[in-house]
């Protein structure tokens, strides 16, 4: 009878490798739970804002800008007033002449309207939120024409009037990533 051996086998780069890919692809599963599930869902009862420029022209850009920065503190003034969307819709109702009169005094003589409706938004991302396109109730501020560039904006949450912070653009990393690399480097 023959005597019985060990047989020994080197382990294969792959199968010292599946562990780690193992857990590169948890880190990733658990990564997509946390995006889908946690991120922040905007209010429903949100009122937008959208300021039509003339048209596309540096000129009329630079007054729909200009209109813009006057007419900011108030809108975030109402905003800060209110708790409910009512309240937020009776607010700005209240500033509807005085929005007109700023935008009539720096708008070089083109006609201003200013009308509460149902308007279609494009999708628009703030941080983890992105706000759909869709119907949306809000303000429509046009300057002439409106044919120009657009400028819009959701009341709830702030997407208008982004902090100082938030206007450097970060740079986008990916934790798993930068822990790949870190095993390699």
């Amino acid at each position: 009878m023959l005597t019985d051996y060990e047989i020994i086998r080197k382990k294969t780069i792959v199968q010292k490798l599946v562990p780690y890919i193992e857990f590169i692809i948890l880190l990733i599963i658990i990564q997509a739970f946390i995006a889908v599930f946690l991120t922040a869902t905007e209010e429903d009862d949100a009122i937008r804002f959208r300021l039509l420029a003339h048209s596309d022209t540096p000129a009329d850009q630079q007054i729909k800008i200009g209109i813009q920065r006057e007419i900011q503190p108030l809108i975030e003034n109402a905003v800060n007033k209110s708790y409910s969307k009512r309240e937020l819709g009776d607010n700005l109702a209240a500033l509807e002449s005085e929005i007109l009169e700023i935008a009539n005094a720096m708008s070089n003589g083109a006609t201003i309207s200013l009308e509460r409706k149902e308007a279609l938004f494009p999708p628009k991302r703030s941080g983890l939120f992105i706000s759909p396109q869709a119907t949306y109730d809000s303000y429509i501020l046009t300057i002439g024409s409106g044919r120009g560039d657009n400028w819009w904006c959701a009341m709830f949450p702030k997407i208008c009037f982004p902090d100082k912070k938030e206007e450097e653009e970060e740079k986008v990393t990916f934790f798993v990533w930068e822990w790949i690399k870190g095993l390699f480097a």
